[in-house]
């Protein structure tokens, strides 16, 4: 009896052995990019509740150490200037080894469609620009689309070098914002894109900040039901953000807006705290660099996809550490998703050159709205990014309106003057508000001496 008991402890001391597991997040793998000279949080579980685990970096000659508490487990390892390949050890009842990791700049690429559409979707020279993505130092990492209740500790994705075969499926307008860096800077890039085609913002919000917000929550609701995509507040943040505000990043790209038509007034309030929100859950004020939904020439809800592009630069405009990308000159009114990704991820690299990577001389924002001085019968409208003079390409000016106190708006004549437009119509004697660009399919033509559109807008606030 005694050797039977024997026997299965034995038995079960080896079952347990066998099964032991140090394990990580899908983000800290082979292949990974880090953020440089930063402090990395590396962590992750075990089930040996309270052992010790090592992290043994191959650019750094001590290891570091911490123990584990109720099987979850984390420590900072600090980051060297770019460079790499690395390799990260990690050791504890069994031990893990991370290889080909590289040092550099990680960015955080999210939204519905726009964001997630990949060269094989529909892009400008695709053939010719899936044949040249050969850069074997951006690594492309995409998050599988799963929505959530419940804040999620991991999220499925693989992180892989950038070449043709895994390009062609990426987000087109992370993969050229990355090239664009990585030429510019000359370091590793690391892109993750976690977006899902549809979705409106409230679902990347966490649900109790929406629900914190009365108003917000019962706009909301009036987002139609899909059968492909959620629209419930919270539940992509849970699974597809909030898994990876462990891992340190250098910031954010958002192209989101379409689907938040259905309820484009609380947009003012929704996108400034969507960016709050990430920044309180990464613990840092992250640089959030975001894209001005296109002109399209939709059927439904006339009047107030403009309202999300006000809403869009008037975030950019008070949100500190923001900036905006502008698409009127490469929209189409009929394909919601352009094909000209290039431009979009270019513009977005520009304001992250300037703003983030402080590179000088680079013009990163078209022209955009300061005030308006009446002068009789004409309204004068300056601009903030408009130093070198502004331009229409050759053309009249295009997408302009003036209206009185009546509060009618009239097509207006609109005429360029050095680094100012005057703008008057014949029907407006005593001009009160101007507005440009402010329709669902307006095609604009100004533009900065840098050749960067300028971004609709409105001087008056009679919108409730």
């Amino acid at each position: 009896m005694k050797k039977i008991i024997l026997g299965l402890v034995c038995s079960l001391s080896i079952t347990s052995f066998t099964y032991a597991k140090i394990w990580l997040p899908s983000i800290l793998s082979n292949n990974m990019v880090l953020q440089q000279q930063s402090e990395a949080t590396i962590w992750g579980w075990t089930t040996n509740a309270a052992e010790t685990i090592t992290v043994t970096a191959s650019w750094h000659s001590e290891p570091f150490t911490t123990k584990a508490y109720q099987g979850v487990w984390s420590l900072k390892l600090p980051t060297p200037k770019a460079g790499g390949p690395y390799t990260i050890t990690i050791t504890g009842h069994e031990v893990l080894e991370l290889k080909n990791v590289l040092i550099g700049e990680v960015w955080f690429c999210s939204g519905q469609s726009n964001m997630e559409w990949s060269p094989l979707k529909g892009l400008v020279n695709a053939e010719q620009e899936i044949k040249a993505a050969n850069y074997p130092k951006i690594r492309l990492f995409s998050v599988n689309k799963k929505k959530s209740e419940y804040k999620q500790d991991d999220a499925e994705g693989v992180w892989e070098f950038c070449r043709p075969e895994t390009m062609k499926n990426f987000s087109s307008v992370a993969y050229f914002f990355g090239r664009k860096l990585h030429n510019e800077l000359d370091v590793p890039i690391g892109l993750v894109n976690s977006s899902w085609g549809g979705t409106p913002i409230e679902t990347w919000i966490d649900k109790a900040q929406i629900e914190a917000h009365p108003d917000l929550k019962a706009a909301s609701q009036k987002i139609k039901d899909y059968v492909w995509w959620p629209r419930d507040p919270g539940v992509t943040y849970n699974s597809m953000v909030h898994p990876f505000t462990n891992f340190d990043i250098a910031g954010c790209l958002w192209y989101q807006g379409e689907s938040n038509r259905q309820n484009a007034k609380s947009y003012y309030k929704s996108l400034p705290l969507m960016i709050e929100t990430w920044r309180n859950a990464w613990g840092k004020g992250l640089p959030f660099y975001f894209v001005q939904i296109a002109p399209f020439a939709y059927n439904d809800f006339k009047d107030d996809v403009p309202l999300v592009r006000d809403a869009q630069l008037q975030t950019m405009i008070t949100v500190k550490n923001t900036g905006m990308v502008v698409t009127n000159d490469i929209g189409n009114l009929k394909n919601i998703h352009p094909t000209n990704k290039q431009e979009v991820g270019k513009r977005l690299a520009l304001w992250a050159l300037a703003k983030t990577y402080g590179v000088k001389h680079v013009v990163y924002s078209g022209p955009i709205y300061k005030q308006m001085e009446i002068k009789r019968n004409k309204a004068i409208i300056y601009f903030d990014h408009a130093e070198g003079g502004l331009n229409s390409k050759g053309e009249e000016l295009k997408a302009f309106y003036i209206a009185g106190a009546d509060k009618e708006f009239h097509p207006a004549k609109a005429k360029i003057i050095g680094n100012v437009v005057e703008v008057y119509a014949k029907k407006v004697k005593y001009p009160v508000a101007v507005r440009f660009a402010f329709s669902d399919d307006a095609l604009p033509n100004l533009f900065n001496a840098s050749g960067l559109p300028a971004s609709a807008f409105k001087t008056d606030t009679w919108i409730e």
